[in-house]
């Protein structure tokens, strides 16, 4: 079996961090979505990945480069601009051979893996499985419609009044059979070729389509408040683990990871919490479920909740709660007059000040 990842895409959800960034590549606690995605496949069992890049290839290859810091020997497929998750599947024929393969969305959070999901495929000898999460909000997914034996009769793409809670996530496995359905599709409305249709054309032609549910945390980290709930899940499963300086006027509460490097100076770090190589905290309280990348600056402030990425730095701040800093971001105070607010603001930024 080989796996097919989807790493392309322009992020416009999270920006402006992926106006210069590869979504895929945000981190939690420290490690870009992308990596979590590829150790999954690795403890499946799986060893060839065929990776679909777009504008962000340079930046996606440099970061995975062959894959073998994995176990994995990755491939790199060039999509030109986005044209769909099926579009995906087309474009990698040749890679993907005769061989059933996973296919994996490279920003979808999924905890526990997809080893019991690639062997619940491979028993019962179904055309293609798709992975599913009971939701709240349905009417934000696509939705599943089952009827016997998990089989899937039906799929509708974000609708108005669900016919079940049953979402879609973004793990798929499938057999030869979808080349042929994604062939035969036509593209949607938004111009793309969908993966929904694609499966909806498999079981209306006879191929057997199978559902497997899973209770395991699930995030589509596509947004800011998703990616912090990312990062407060892989957080709480952190241990302990000070490489770093820490003085004696500085106290670590809870669990938190000090990185080689880094030094915290006559402040307190509440855990969860990460603080990475190379970064100074002085002065400063960071809270629970809050990550802080590595080379960064934290100076006199206060900061929970957050991602900061690295480079960055922040002094003589207040208070900073649920926020994603980009790389190299400098927040700081002015003390001239008159007391103003100096903002510098990317396209979609969403600033709270009080």
């Amino acid at each position: 079996m080989k796996a097919l990842v989807l790493a392309g895409g322009s992020g416009t959800r999270l920006r402006p961090i992926t106006h210069t960034s590869a979504k895929q590549l945000v981190p939690l606690a420290n490690k870009p979505i992308l990596f979590y995605v590829l150790e999954a496949i690795a403890a499946a069992g799986i060893r060839e990945v065929g990776m679909i890049v777009g504008d962000t290839a340079a930046e996606v290859e440099e970061a995975v480069g062959t894959g073998d810091r994995f176990g994995l020997a990755v491939t790199y497929i060039r999509q030109d601009e986005p044209r769909g998750l099926a579009h995906c599947v087309l474009i990698a024929r040749e890679f993907l051979g005769d061989e059933p393969f996973v296919m994996y969305l490279g920003d979808n959070f999924l905890v526990g893996g997809i080893g019991e999901f690639v062997e619940e495929f491979e028993s019962t000898g179904v055309n293609a499985q798709i992975l599913l999460r009971r939701v709240p909000d349905p009417q934000q997914f696509g939705v599943a419609i089952l009827g016997d034996d998990d089989q899937v009769v039906g799929l509708v793409e974000k609708p108005k009044d669900p016919p079940s809670d049953l979402a879609l996530v973004g793990v798929y496995v499938f057999d030869t059979t979808i080349h042929e359905a994604v062939r035969a599709i036509e593209p949607s409305w938004r111009g793309e070729l969908e993966i929904t249709d694609a499966i909806q054309w498999l079981f209306d032609h006879g191929h057997a389509v199978r559902a497997y549910e899973t209770t395991g945390e699930w995030i589509d980290t596509g947004k800011k408040d998703d990616m912090l709930e990312a990062n407060r899940v892989v957080l709480e499963s952190i241990e302990g683990d000070v490489e770093g300086d820490v003085d004696d006027k500085s106290q670590l509460l809870g669990r938190v990871v000090i990185a080689a490097g880094a030094r915290i100076e006559s402040s307190v770090v509440r855990g969860p919490a990460i603080i990475g190589a190379g970064t100074v905290v002085r002065g400063s309280y960071v809270g629970p479920y809050t990550s802080i990348g590595n080379d960064c600056e934290i100076v006199e402030s206060e900061i929970e909740h957050s991602i900061v990425l690295e480079g960055s730095t922040i002094t003589g701040i207040r208070r900073i709660d649920e926020s994603l800093i980009g790389r190299n971001v400098a927040v700081g105070r002015s003390d001239g007059q008159p007391v103003a607010y100096r903002l510098l603001l990317g396209d979609h930024s969403n600033v709270g000040i009080v």
